[in-house]
């Protein structure tokens, strides 16, 4: 019981990371983007930070149904 409630948390852990990793790279992705193709309002930086985002509140909701159906 023990061991499971310290393996729930940890995976939760894991999603704050992933969650950290995918809009930073979304971020940089977008920075190089705007260098490489110039524009007034940066505009690749925010769109692609966006979708990071996007894709990061995806990817903890499919994690977080996926532990919930563990669970039962």
């Amino acid at each position: 019981m023990k061991n499971e409630n310290r393996n729930k948390y940890m995976g939760l852990i894991n999603i704050a990371f992933q969650m950290g990793i995918i809009i930073a790279a979304g971020v940089f992705l977008g920075i190089w983007l705007d260098e490489k193709f110039p524009n007034k309002y940066s505009a690749f930086t925010i769109g692609v930070s966006l979708l990071g985002v996007f894709i990061a509140l995806y990817q903890v909701y499919r994690s977080i149904s996926e532990m919930s159906k563990d669970d039962d």
